[in-house]
């Protein structure tokens, strides 16, 4: 496929049309329904899909259909089915995922800077979404069009863009399984949900950590009493709850003590995170604004730690005073809310399990437990890669980037990519995107690299051409 008309192709079709539809996506405010109950009401998550789907339709990609799919009390699935070039017709589906939904916009940004009011300066467009993930559906059909302009083939194409994504993707079992027989032969799935740690390369994904995630209640009292009067006769519900999460983590280290969190880490994924090491050294040291130092001075460590290993990290609490309106009480109970990242061969269900029997068994001084809101979702492995993806790989590092691609584990979840290995255990993944290590995501000041972007696109329209070839 001809180089020079798919760069040409990627850059004009980014600077004239992506950007400016893009940069409206960034401007609607499409919470997660997990960060909005009432998104039905709302309406931002359908004008979102709205906004993408009127600018895939206007491209007038011969063939193509677009279709909005909701099942009852789901939120909306955006299904883009693009039919293959002539000489390609019988190599299965390539499917394109990406999300439309957004985490919410937290206070914080920078000077001249907002969630909803896409900016774009020095090569980089601001705002929330613009990089986990709205850009992703545009990438997807620009990388098409890019194929088409050059003369080259592409399998028939299915881009799906949900609505869920941030809120673990509850939805997407049920839109796989309503969609079975539109998707056939899943051959290739392209993922535009992930990143790596420079913007100088193309970084593959290879494996990702599947969530557990549970809130622990501890209640010790039927009412809250005077501190002075109670303590010492009645345990805190704090310190309970302590004991009970000792059982399970190793204060010192934070290291998980369930067996049924763990797994035995495979060589070659152990190789590729010494590979990353070798190109960066140092690196993972310096990722985070850390205050103090990282849990290891190990990279290595560190690496394996993020991608391979169990963490539990406590993202919420309830039953707590702010301290300017704390009294002497002895408080009633206490929830904390419990997110643990599992290795990507674990199983979520057997750990959730584990983690429900250690919380409620033997609790001390007979205190009450509830757990509630209990989500476990498995992790993800890549297979080995083909002949074909591993030379059109090698050739993109060299022809668009430049630099040598690099795999990699990573420590976050993208549930579909574990129910899509489950469902297709023949087809080839490609899991990449834009993200790079500051791209602010989830946090304020979150940017997408343009440049970057521009060359995954580029990247994935080689990577379509060489899979319709093999």
């Amino acid at each position: 496929m001809e180089q020079k008309s798919v760069r040409e192709t990627v850059v004009s079709n980014w600077t004239n049309d992506v950007l400016p539809s893009l940069s409206g996506l960034v401007a609607i405010p499409a919470l997660s329904p997990a960060f909005d109950a009432e998104w039905a009401k709302t309406g931002h998550l359908a004008a979102a899909v709205e906004h993408v789907r009127s600018w895939i339709a206007a491209r007038e990609i011969p063939g193509a259909t677009l279709e909005v799919v909701e099942l009852e009390g789901r939120s909306p699935l955006l299904v883009v089915d693009i039919p293959a070039t002539s000489e390609a017709a019988d190599k299965g589906t390539v499917l394109m995922y990406g999300h439309l939904d957004k985490q919410p916009p937290v206070g914080g940004w920078s000077e001249g800077l907002d969630p909803w009011t896409p900016v774009i300066r020095d090569g980089r467009l601001y705002g929330r979404g613009a990089v986990d993930d709205g850009y992703s559906g545009y990438a997807a059909t620009t990388a098409i069009e890019a194929v088409r302009a050059a003369g080259g083939e592409h399998s028939r194409a299915v881009v799906l863009l949900e609505t869920g994504e941030e809120s673990g993707s509850p939805d997407l079992p049920a839109y796989v399984e309503h969609l079975k027989e539109k998707l056939g032969a899943v051959s290739l799935v392209v993922c535009l949900d992930a990143g790596g740690t420079d913007y100088k390369r193309l970084w593959l994904t290879t494996s990702l950590r599947g969530m557990l995630h549970v809130n622990v209640t501890v209640k010790v009292l039927e009412s809250a009493q005077h501190s002075g009067m109670a303590s010492g006769i009645v345990a805190s519900s704090f310190r309970v709850l302590r004991a009970l999460i000792d059982r399970i983590e190793n204060v010192e280290t934070g290291e998980i003590k369930l067996a049924e969190l763990s797994v035995d880490i495979p060589e070659n994924r152990v190789e590729e995170a010494r590979g990353v090491v070798e190109i960066a050294p140092g690196a993972a040291k310096t990722l985070f604004p850390v205050v103090g130092r990282t849990v290891s001075d190990d990279d290595l460590e560190l690496l394996l730690n993020n991608s391979w290993r169990p963490t539990l990290s406590v993202i919420g609490a309830k039953g707590f005073p702010l301290p300017a309106d704390a009294g002497n009480v002895l408080r009633d109970s206490t929830t904390l809310t419990l997110s643990f990242r599992l290795p990507p061969t674990a199983d979520a269900k057997a750990a959730m399990e584990a983690v429900r029997r250690v919380l409620t068994t033997d609790v001390p001084y007979d205190a009450s437990v509830e757990l509630g809101d209990f989500q476990a979702e498995n992790g993800w492995n890549a297979p080995d890669t083909a002949p074909w993806l591993d030379e059109v790989l090698h050739h993109v590092s060299g022809e668009v980037f430049g630099e040598p691609h690099k795999s990699f584990g990573m420590g976050g979840s993208i549930p579909f990519m574990g129910l899509l290995g489950e469902k297709y255990p023949d087809a080839q993944f490609v899991v990449t995107g834009a993200c790079g290590p500051d791209s602010n995501i989830h946090v304020p000041d979150e940017w997408l690299n343009i440049d970057f972007a521009q060359r995954i696109t580029e990247a994935v329209a080689h990577i379509l051409d060489a899979h319709a070839k093999s």
